[in-house]
């Protein structure tokens, strides 16, 4: 299984951002590399503020490959702040800087989902802090972006480990109609399946004012600008939650936890000026498997293994974007 590097998605993305190449306007390239990035993922802006909720949901497990009693969580509650700075840009050259957090905290009676222990510790930090440096440049004649992160993280109690990403897309067509590009994904973590992934993305307005917004793996979305100062989208996305454990099944060595998510179902974003920028997305989450492994072993190498069922989300953010929200 596949877990999306969520945490890295200024630089992953930022390839979206060579199209801008085509669109010859005031501002430098760089300064439109970081607005294109904005729009898109709030989670690449100045401050992004989300608070999560899953309503409860049953789930079966299997510890070290014995099944386990069927159990429920009976809700979780998550908060997640993004923090980035431009550090500065020239010609063009980006670096800037990722700080973010993550509170979890799952509420499932008197057992532990992940330890099976008789407890109520079931909340959970985790913290990353990264550096990201892109180039925009040409290949073959077309807009070329190379990009990359050196991210370090961790939980309360401990410093964990250091990843990187690189990246490398070629833009394929940028019209004011249709946007085309293709790349790949490298990533530097012992805890990823799959090192080297594709990358492509699709953006076509449509007559009636809907727009394919489509960047894979992480997001098939259909969006419309509504009202005075909204949008409107439908779709699903890929999304995950990650923290350490400490002193699990009668040992002292360290684990992760990991769990891919697919959120499906509609958003609504509204700028409310002053670059302060709203957002209430709802809808079903899915979970495929949540994984609980050493820390130096991967995804595939797990302790145990936990199928939740899938359940209803509400996601409430806010988040401060000085360069504003396309209405598009």
């Amino acid at each position: 299984m596949y877990k999306y590097p969520r945490t890295s998605l200024l630089t992953v993305f930022l390839c979206w951002s060579a199209l801008s190449q085509a669109q010859t306007q005031k501002d430098s390239i760089p300064q439109k590399v970081v607005q294109y990035a904005t729009d898109k993922f709030p989670s690449t802006r100045a401050l992004n503020i989300e608070y999560n909720y899953q309503a409860p949901y049953e789930y079966s497990s299997k510890l070290r490959g014995s099944k386990l009693p069927d159990n429920k969580v009976k809700g979780v509650n998550q908060l997640r702040v993004n923090a980035n700075t431009t550090l500065f840009t020239k010609n063009s050259w980006i670096f800037g800087t990722t700080v973010n957090y993550r509170y979890s905290s799952f509420s499932s009676g008197s057992t532990n989902p992940f330890s099976g222990a008789q407890d109520n510790d079931n909340d959970y930090h985790y913290y990353s802090v990264g550096l990201n440096v892109a180039r925009v440049s040409k290949l073959f004649g077309k807009p070329f972006i190379y990009s990359g992160t050196i991210l370090g993280e961790g939980s309360e109690k401990h410093f964990e480990r250091v990843k990187g990403i690189a990246t490398g897309t070629l833009v394929l067509k940028a019209n004011a109609q249709t946007k085309l590009t293709v790349g790949l994904v490298a990533m530097i973590d012992p805890t990823a399946l799959i090192p080297v992934l594709p990358s492509f993305s699709y953006e076509h307005k449509f007559k009636n004012g809907w727009m394919a917004d489509i960047i894979l793996p992480q997001r098939i979305y259909m969006r419309k600008g509504v009202l005075k100062n909204g949008r409107f989208s439908i779709g699903s996305e890929l999304d995950g939650t990650t923290f350490y454990l400490y002193d699990l099944y009668g040992t002292s060595k360290r684990y992760q936890y990991q769990q891919m998510e697919i959120n499906s179902g509609v958003m609504y974003e509204h700028n409310f000026g002053a670059s302060f920028i709203g957002t209430i997305k709802s809808g079903i989450k899915s979970i495929p498997t949540g994984r609980v492994f050493e820390k130096n072993e991967n995804f595939n190498n797990y302790v145990l293994d936990i199928r939740p069922q899938s359940s209803f989300y509400l996601n409430l953010g806010v988040s401060f974007n000085p360069f504003g929200m396309k209405n598009k």
